[in-house]
């Protein structure tokens, strides 16, 4: 039986003349199951069934976020589909940069000229940009059609939050401060069958002085290693064969469970699934990164020789305000040795531009690293004030030409190493495990090796979430053409 299957079997048995039990998830439960009764009553009044769309903003950690939202909707009795006049817009939001808090203002302009053609249309929003106060005050006083606000703490009470929505014709807001509270248990539509997210921990302790995130998303909590085992083992059980780790900082795991377990452990765990062919984790920390991890990466049969590593700058000097707690010396004899012990390792980092106060020294510094780690690709950023960071209020803030000048030159440096060095592997043969038809070819298929480069080979919709030898014949500069080896 699915998890899905499972869990309509779960709701069936539930009977909504007794009140709504006051532990979790089990409470959670009642309510998808009332909201399928609201659900199906205004399914028949409209004569249709209801539709939903989820829109992520932001990271790995959302994404996962999106498929329990996705998987409580369809519970409920939602036809999902990627329309935005759907009956139900819930937008996921990420406050990281500036720039993702303007699409959702200018997402949320259209969706309400589409309200008004639409009365029974209901408007969601959720996620990382709804812990900022003055987001919420300007949606209250702007956005006055939004239905149900709720924040990054109390997602698992989605179906509870949804009942109050259908219920109430006043804007819903529920928005926590913190939580110590951790509750996984719930249905998730997958966005691929065969491979998923898995949140292991939430929140981050680091506080780097330009970053939002600790605000937003709350200290760090990690989940019981026998929790995160069963997960996966549930979903390998359901077809999945490789599993990314998730967290804002997945070195620091377990320092604050009863039982302290390093990362390291756990991944030595979870490489004893039985059916599960490969983990891949984000993200890391370089301050937190042991030589235990790095054992246990080098001699994995399963652990993803991929490691993303965010550097953010190359300048000590900028490192230190930035309160990153390492400096450049201490990166480059990390990923020194992580050469030297994993050869074949793919590094990914994180870099930003323009960080108040960078000179072109500093930058030259950034420019020096990337030279000597030679990363597989980098994403690069430029700085974006985050009101409420230390950083939003240093002086010395980097004028905009000067700015652009230097993330230009960094990305034809990071460009040019990255093709270098992704063409090293051409001639070898690889397995890569497929995830969809191509979409400019229909007669190629497009997968991942092991250290995440794309490669598309000549296939069909049956090697889709298998893992395929495949000869690298071409190196197109980020990615690969190539042939299945039968």
């Amino acid at each position: 039986m699915s998890a899905l299957k499972e869990y309509e079997a779960q709701l069936e048995a539930i009977d909504l003349t007794d009140p709504a039990p006051p532990q979790e998830p089990e409470r959670q439960r009642w309510f998808m199951k009332k909201a399928a009764e609201l659900i199906k009553e205004k399914s028949q009044e409209l004569g249709r069934p209801l539709t939903a769309r989820v829109k992520t903003f932001g990271c790995q950690m959302n994404e996962r976020d999106s498929e329990k939202l996705r998987g409580i909707l369809e519970a409920a009795g939602y036809v999902l589909t990627e329309e935005e006049n759907a009956d139900f817009i819930l937008y996921n939001t990420c406050t990281v940069r500036e720039n993702a808090n303007l699409k959702v203002y200018g997402r949320l302009g259209y969706l309400g000229g589409l309200k008004k053609q639409n009365p029974h249309m209901m408007i969601a929003l959720c996620g990382c940009m709804m812990q900022e106060a003055e987001v919420v005050d300007k949606i209250q006083k702007s956005y006055r059609f939004v239905d149900l606000i709720f924040g990054t703490h109390n997602i698992y009470k989605f179906a509870e939050l949804l009942v109050s929505a259908l219920q109430n014709d006043r804007m819903i807001i529920d928005i926590w401060k913190d939580t110590d509270k951790i509750v996984e248990d719930l249905p998730a539509r997958r966005t691929y069958s065969f491979k998923s997210g898995v949140n292991i921990m939430f929140g981050c302790n680091n506080f780097c002085s330009y970053c939002i995130v600790p605000y937003v998303r709350g200290r760090e909590r990690s989940r019981r290693p026998i929790d995160i085992i069963r997960e996966i083992e549930g979903l390998v059980k359901d077809g999945v064969v490789e599993v990314m780790l998730l967290g804002q900082n997945v070195n620091s795991y377990g320092k604050n469970l009863e039982e302290r377990v390093s990362f390291a452990q756990l991944l030595q765990e979870i490489e004893k699934i039985q059916g599960l062919e490969r983990i891949r984790f984000m993200t890391s920390h370089p301050k937190d990164l042991s030589d235990e991890l790095i054992d246990v990466m080098k001699h994995s049969k399963k652990i993803c020789h991929h490691l993303h590593l965010p550097l953010q700058s190359g300048s000590s000097r900028l490192l230190k305000i930035m309160n990153r707690k390492y400096t450049k010396e201490q990166y480059l004899e990390l990923t020194g040795k992580l050469r030297r012990e994993i050869p074949d390792l793919s590094l990914t980092t994180d870099i930003i531009v323009g960080f108040p106060g960078e000179t072109e020294e500093d930058f030259q510094e950034t420019l020096d690293v990337v030279k000597k780690v030679a990363y597989d690709s980098a994403f690069t950023f430029i700085y974006s004030k985050r009101t409420g960071t230390p950083a939003a209020v240093m002086e010395n803030q980097v004028p905009e030409d000067v700015i652009k000048d230097r993330f230009d030159r960094l990305l034809t440096l990071v460009q040019e190493i990255g093709r270098e060095r992704s063409s090293r592997l051409q001639g070898q043969t690889l397995p890569v495990l497929v995830e969809h038809i191509n979409e400019q070819d229909e007669t190629l298929v497009t997968g991942r090796l092991d250290n995440n480069l794309v490669v598309h080979f000549p296939g069909d919709a049956s090697m889709i979430g298998k893992l395929i030898n495949v000869h690298l014949t071409d190196c197109k500069g980020f990615y690969y053409i190539g042939e299945a080896v039968r």
